[in-house]
């Protein structure tokens, strides 16, 4: 009889909408265990998920599933990067961006089939003043919203557009000092997104181009924002095409820096991270591997 892989399911027990499946129960009907064998763990706290995936890559764990958000997702992956054990994901959050860029289907059925008969690839990720990010991150408008639904004890796709549409009316952009392939732009900034993957989430494609195994960041610089330009960045965004000149423009990098006047706010996979003045945004080519349909 042939070896079984070991694989863990991370579960962050927080995320997302409240749902009465049971997950654990899942796991035990549809996992295929003449091909696995398996334990399950769950998160306690913020930072939590790190430390049990990187442990478990280090006791020769081969499969680490995140089931969770973004957010759980992030937290895993970062344990994995430059290991052997490679990324799964059950989603179970509001947005879900890597696992819809990857093709994982959004059902606990559907995911755990792939699980069954997916395989290993390996892909970018990048890395902004140090954290490590797998879709997206960014300075401005993108990284307020992150920062306000963080504390909004509502979750899912409807608070944060309410979010948003409450509050793009008063955020102001701001100039930056920004290096993106040797050429220096002193630009107003609403928005820059540095994509690794195509979108933030919910099929919202911030870099409708990005590869996530070509090893380059797709930078998408919004200078200023008003309602038609707004309208049509959003149509673009939903029906994964590029923005017209006038409402965005686009940039394909290894490496961006970015000084600003005043401290700015940032994200990383949606997760706000703090204000700085000083940014440094780059690539980790071909730094985790992931398990895809």
């Amino acid at each position: 009889m042939s070896k079984r892989t070991k694989i863990r399911f991370i579960i962050n027990p927080t995320s997302g909408p409240k749902s009465r499946i049971d997950v654990p129960a899942r796991i035990q009907e549809l996992l295929d265990h003449a091909r696995y064998s398996y334990d399950i763990v769950y998160t306690t706290h913020a930072g939590h998920a790190p430390e049990l995936s990187h442990e478990a890559a280090n006791a020769g764990v081969e499969v680490v599933v995140a089931v969770g958000g973004d957010g759980t997702v992030n937290e895993v992956a970062r344990g994995l990067l430059n290991t052997e054990a490679a990324l799964a994901i059950l989603p179970r959050g509001s947005g879900n961006g890597l696992a819809r860029h990857l093709e994982i289907p959004m059902g606990i059925e559907g995911a755990l089939r792939i699980l069954n008969q997916g395989h290993i690839t390996t892909i970018d990720s990048g890395e902004i003043n140090g954290h490590p990010f797998f879709t997206t991150a960014g300075i401005g408008f993108d990284a307020y919203i992150s920062s306000v639904f963080a504390g909004n004890k509502k979750r899912g796709l409807q608070t944060y557009v309410e979010l948003v549409m409450k509050e793009v009316r008063s955020f102001k952009h701001l100039p930056v000092k920004a290096s993106i392939n040797g050429n220096d732009l002193d630009t107003d900034c609403f928005v820059m997104a540095f994509a690794n993957a195509a979108q933030y989430g919910n099929n919202a494609y911030i870099a409708p181009e990005a590869d996530i195994q070509d090893g380059l960041l797709d930078v998408c610089l919004v200078r200023r924002l008003d309602l038609v330009k707004a309208l049509n960045l959003s149509y673009c965004m939903l029906t994964k095409q590029l923005a017209n000149a006038d409402s965005a423009e686009y940039f394909k990098t290894e490496y961006v820096t970015v000084k600003t006047e005043e401290p700015m706010l940032y994200h990383a996979d949606g997760d706000f991270m703090g204000k700085a003045q000083e940014f440094e945004v780059k690539m980790l080519p071909l730094s985790l591997k992931v398990l895809v349909p």
